[in-house]
């Protein structure tokens, strides 16, 4: 069986708008978005592009898949929130 993937922010299997890989942390840090595992599932129109509160498009949105990102590279890592600054330049809490 393969894996169940819904999107991240609203629940939804994909099915009529299919689900697109987000970095959490884009730009510059794509890259160690990817190393790190911050990458997370969401509708491609709805909440990825092109809606109202979308990743792209909502100021608030972000800062809480940034929030969300940093707490999980800092769980997972064991970094502190200096560390985590020191790895992607800013501090997201």
């Amino acid at each position: 069986m393969g894996e169940i993937r819904e999107c991240f922010l609203c629940g939804r299997n994909g099915n009529g708008d299919p689900l697109e890989r987000h970095h959490i942390f884009g730009g510059a840090n794509r890259k160690l978005s990817e190393k790190y595992g911050l990458v997370v599932y969401l509708c491609g129109d709805r909440c990825h592009r092109n809606g109202e509160y979308s990743a792209h498009r909502n100021a608030d949105v972000a800062a809480y898949l940034h929030r969300y990102g940093q707490e999980k590279a800092m769980n997972e890592q064991g970094w502190s929130a200096e560390q985590f600054r020191d790895v992607f330049g800013k501090n997201y809490l």
